[in-house]
């Protein structure tokens, strides 16, 4: 107690510039609500004035001058005054979590009728300057306790009390940390406000009170984190699972219309499939990424979206095509491409659909373009579409041998096909043993 009295001027001090700081913090923070971040600022600021004045209550004390009378007596007011202003603080600080975290519907009576113990406290103690109720002061200009002064403590302790019991009773709908941090700034000025009735001299309950407001600023920006935190994380699962489900509508949708453009032909049903599920296969053991080798199914998929435009007649001519009717059929490429250009987030499904028949020597249609000029996702749906083309029925053969369909590959390597996915494709075919990979 003797270091305390000693030194208590000088913690003070370093008190009250921690004080300042955590009240600058508050006024920049954005993640409280504006009243609540106004009450978390007036109780800092509260606490702060407090110390400030209780600092010059006993720098001033005994001082007989001018400035020594108006110090002395304009501090001691703000050592009343400001702990029921820290209080009322509090109280606003509680309506609002109440309101807006725990979600009552009206704000509790207690604390309602806490305000009013703040209010009617201020009223007196203005009352006790005119009658020296609870303190005078003697000729030395010194502060003296008068036989009222115990009753200065009815007003802010019994906010405190009301608040004790509100917290009490809801403490399982708030932070553990918020709830505990509360409780513990309520009660410990109270125990040591019993003590220092015995220990004159000594600021206890007020330093208590500003330690106490320090570890509360502390909790409540720890946890206001913490709900930043799992709301920042809540908001991204919330975008993944958009997102999940905008990618599971693409699929169903490309699915559907490959199913589409499959009908027109009923000897190519599951062909627009069969191609994705091949060039993917492709993609992935060729080292693309995850998201290539979506990229690279799904312009697979609409490869063939072009035939719609495609007269049926044509498609399901069993008879050889005329120079006519392939002319019409060459043209499926750049139809799928119009079509596919109006989705351009993604604008590599069109790319597909354009260049599947493109040949690596330069033979193919539309454009005629060759080698690594031909885009690397048509390439890997050229050789993916060839193959399912050989191995499953159409209108004018049935699907061709394994060992076939391995020979035309290989002899289209460098010619039709890009010499490093046609390899992959063999090595596909040559671990399917039994043919499972046909349609």
């Amino acid at each position: 107690m003797e270091f305390l009295r000693k030194h208590q001027i000088d913690i003070m001090l370093i008190l009250i510039g921690i004080c300042a700081v955590l009240a600058l913090l508050t006024f920049f923070t954005r993640i409280l609500s504006k009243k609540r971040k106004s009450s978390l600022m007036f109780m800092e600021l509260g606490v702060m004035t407090l110390l400030i004045a209780d600092r010059f209550a006993y720098i001033f004390r005994g001082n007989v001058s001018t400035l020594g009378y108006f110090m002395v007596r304009i501090s001691n007011f703000l050592l009343f005054f400001l702990p029921i202003f820290v209080t009322f603080g509090l109280n606003l600080y509680l309506i609002d979590l109440y309101l807006n975290e725990v979600k009552l519907k009206k704000k509790p009576v207690r604390l309602r009728i806490a305000g009013y113990f703040c209010i009617t406290g201020i009223f007196a103690l203005i009352f006790s300057q005119f009658t020296g109720f609870y303190y005078t002061f003697d000729d030395a200009n010194r502060y003296q306790r008068s036989f009222g002064f115990m009753y200065s403590y009815i007003f802010p302790f019994g906010a405190m009390f009301l608040q004790f019991s509100v917290i009490i009773q809801y403490f399982k709908k708030i932070s553990r940390s918020i709830a505990i941090s509360i409780l513990l700034f309520i009660t410990l000025p109270f125990v040591f406000s019993i003590v220092q009735v015995f220990t004159y001299g000594i600021s206890l309950m007020n330093m208590t009170m500003v330690g106490a407001a320090i570890m509360f600023y502390v909790f409540v920006i720890l946890d206001m984190n913490r709900q930043f935190e799992l709301a920042t994380q809540r908001e991204i699962e919330l975008l993944k699972e958009d997102q999940q489900k905008m990618n599971i509508i693409f699929t169903q949708t490309a699915e559907a219309l490959s199913s589409a453009i499959d009908a027109k032909d009923k000897y190519t049903h599951g062909h627009s499939k069969r191609v994705a599920k091949y060039s993917k296969q492709i993609a992935q053991l060729a080292g693309k990424s995850e998201s290539e080798c979506q990229e690279i199914y799904f312009a697979a998929l609409l490869h063939d979206v072009g035939k719609i435009g495609v007269a049926d007649a044509i498609i399901n001519k069993t008879d050889v095509l005329t120079n006519d009717e392939f002319t019409e059929i060459k043209k499926h490429p750049v139809i799928g491409k119009d079509i596919l250009s109006h989705i351009n987030k993604s604008p590599y499904i069109g790319v597909g659909a354009k260049y599947h028949h493109e040949r690596f020597d330069g033979n193919g249609y539309p454009e005629g373009l060759s080698g690594k000029n031909i885009p690397e996702i048509a390439r890997i749906i050229a050789i993916a579409d060839s193959y399912d083309a050989m191995t499953s029925n159409r209108s004018y053969r049935k699907a061709l041998p394994q060992e076939k369909v391995r020979r035309e590959i290989l002899k289209g390597i460098g010619r039709q096909f890009d010499p490093e996915f046609a390899t992959i494709m063999l090595n596909m075919i040559d671990s399917d043993k039994d043919y499972t990979m046909k349609e």
